[in-house]
């Protein structure tokens, strides 16, 4: 069990050096550490607003099943957007990558409780298989409020933030849905796609990103009214 423990957190700051590392302007430790351990709140929130939902946890109807599912990505991708926004007004928060940075580090920090209190519940026979999947998954849920939150920094408005918001959702619903099915080996297919789809967004995003600090690097930052965000690929 302590292994399991101790492998859950390996895991995630593992995930979280990885992504953290690939911002060229590294943001402050102190902010960091606050938004991952806003995250880890966010699970706290997020599983008290899911016992509300009583008897749906337990129903083997198909719609209620799809309807838990929705809901439980609501709740979830709400909660880490939230911890996240709690940096976008600190002034290290310069740059649209910060947005994707702070949403991940948020998202991790949810998921180490979250794989925390796995084992513990589950034991840690499927705890580890738990881990490798759900931290990812998280991490990548993230992405796309991650790109929106990082309009913050453009002051290009609340919708762009809604949109992000909504895409993210759509993909732990698609997610949720795919691991609450019993397809068999079509199950494992769909699995591999959602998880495909999401790393190639992220990838997306982080060129994206890439591309704009180049463009920065090379003159002064242009009036944000003048700035017409689109998304990658549009």
């Amino acid at each position: 069990m302590l292994l399991s423990l101790l492998g859950s957190i390996a895991i995630t700051l593992g995930w979280l050096w990885f992504f953290v590392r690939r911002d060229r302007h590294p943001e402050p430790l102190w902010l960091l550490a606050r938004t991952f351990a806003w995250g880890m709140f966010a699970w706290f929130v997020a599983a008290a607003f899911e016992a509300s939902l009583g008897r749906m946890l337990s129903s083997s109807a198909p719609l209620t099943l799809l309807l838990v599912a929705l809901l439980t990505a609501v709740i979830e991708e709400v909660s880490k957007f939230l911890a996240a926004h709690t940096a976008a007004y600190e002034p290290s928060f310069d740059e649209p990558m910060d947005g994707l940075v702070y949403a991940v580090t948020a998202a991790l920090g949810f998921a180490l409780v979250e794989n925390l209190t796995y084992t513990l519940s589950f034991g840690a026979g499927t705890a580890t298989g738990h881990a490798l999947l759900a931290t990812l998954g998280h991490a990548l849920f993230s992405a796309p409020q991650g790109y929106a939150l990082g309009g913050r920094w453009r002051q290009i408005g609340r919708w762009w933030r809604r949109r992000g918001l909504a895409l993210s959702i759509a993909l732990h619903f698609v997610f949720n849905g795919v691991l609450t099915s019993s397809a068999g080996w079509p199950l494992l297919v769909a699995l591999a796609s959602v998880v495909l789809l999401m790393t190639l967004l992220a990838g997306r995003f982080y060129l994206s990103y890439e591309e704009q600090a180049r463009v920065l690097a090379q003159g002064e930052r242009p009036p944000s009214s003048h700035v017409h965000w689109r998304w990658p690929g549009r």
